[in-house]
């Protein structure tokens, strides 16, 4: 019989082993819109390496709050932080997929894609001018849909969400008078509706309440099976909203005009083109308190280009092309350790 010693001995080993472990993980919070694909990343990436990634999906204003804090390895947002902000806090940007914001709807009866909206009747929907279903701007744009005589609950974000600025970035694109109401930014005042938080609470919320809409990426929609509406692009057509759709929007992006690669792809031309694409970003700081944390979180993003582009694509995100992460290699000399070396 091995003595009580020696159990002890290999209990406490086990102990540290499984610390150091929970240690080597590496710790990034903020956006709900990439979340399943960085959950999908993340366990490969365990199986792969036995390094893991603790992310805390937040919303995009928890994780610029907690980078700018130094409590996380990296922060994660939807709406890119612009070049005077990315410089006073001292961090770099770079993106990591693109995917599609889409309107969900909770109508007993109406399958996906059937429903067919543009954006200006979905501002004005948000915006309360439309109340029901049967408005008339609507059933224009779905003759022979049966759609119920029932008013319309929107559902909104209720935290600060990178998804919200996509989303009032387009609506205030295609919608004069809600850009001079509302305008675009990661929190407003909506007028009508009821609020859920993440991705994760527009999702549950849609799914719960008759007659919603609701704004989700693409990802929750397909994984929770909620019936998505169509949107007319800026071309006049309703594409549906795939990795093609979101492709043929980032077909044309300039990347290096914005610093931090800080771009926009809603309401793009082409025929093709869902009209609410965007990246998902991650912010690092350029000097990192910990510089082999800094590694490891680079040499996480580096192995999903490398290796994350089939699990994106089948939760119908986007990967980035070549090029672009051959940009973003080189953003990353920025991030340099205290002896001013580039940690990766």
């Amino acid at each position: 019989m091995k003595s009580l010693s020696y159990l002890l001995a290999i209990g406490l080993a086990t102990a540290q082993m499984a610390s150091a472990a929970l240690a080597a993980d590496i710790t990034g919070a903020g956006a709900t819109f990439p979340f399943p694909v960085y959950s999908k990343w993340a366990e490969a990436y365990r199986k792969e390496t036995g390094s893991g990634l603790n992310y805390q999906s937040i919303g995009s204003g928890g994780g610029i709050k907690q980078i700018q804090a130094k409590t996380v390895d990296f922060g994660a947002t939807d709406a890119p932080l612009k070049g005077e902000q990315l410089a006073k806090d001292g961090l770099v940007q770079f993106p990591t997929v693109m995917g599609g914001v889409v309107p969900v709807v909770n109508i007993p009866g109406v399958e996906p894609g059937k429903l067919k909206l543009t954006g200006d009747v979905l501002a004005d929907i948000y915006a309360g001018k439309i109340m029901k279903w049967t408005d008339p701007r609507i059933t224009k744009l779905n003759d022979g849909l049966k759609l119920p005589e029932t008013n319309i609950t929107p559902v909104y974000r209720s935290d600060a969400s990178g998804t919200t600025n996509i989303f009032t970035t387009y609506l205030s694109q295609v919608s004069e008078p809600w850009k001079k109401e509302y305008g675009a930014a990661t929190t407003i005042s909506w007028p009508v509706g009821q609020g859920g938080k993440g991705n994760e609470g527009v999702t549950a919320t849609v799914k719960q309440v008759p007659n919603a809409i609701g704004y989700v990426e693409s990802a929750y929609a397909k994984q929770n099976k909620l019936s998505y509406a169509l949107l007319q692009n800026k071309a006049g057509k309703y594409p549906q909203p795939d990795d093609k759709a979101f492709q043929a929007a980032a077909g044309s992006a300039d990347w290096k005009s914005a610093p931090g690669f800080g771009i926009s792809l809603t309401n793009q031309p082409g025929d093709d083109a869902w009209p609410i694409t965007a990246a998902t970003f991650i912010l690092v700081h350029k000097e990192p308190a910990d510089s082999a944390k800094a590694a490891d979180t680079l040499k996480f993003f580096d192995w999903a280009y490398k290796n994350g582009d089939k699990l994106a694509s089948d939760l119908d995100y986007v990967p980035l092309p070549d090029n672009v992460v051959e940009l973003i290699h080189q953003e990353w000399k920025d991030v340099k350790s205290k002896d001013g070396k580039p940690v990766f």
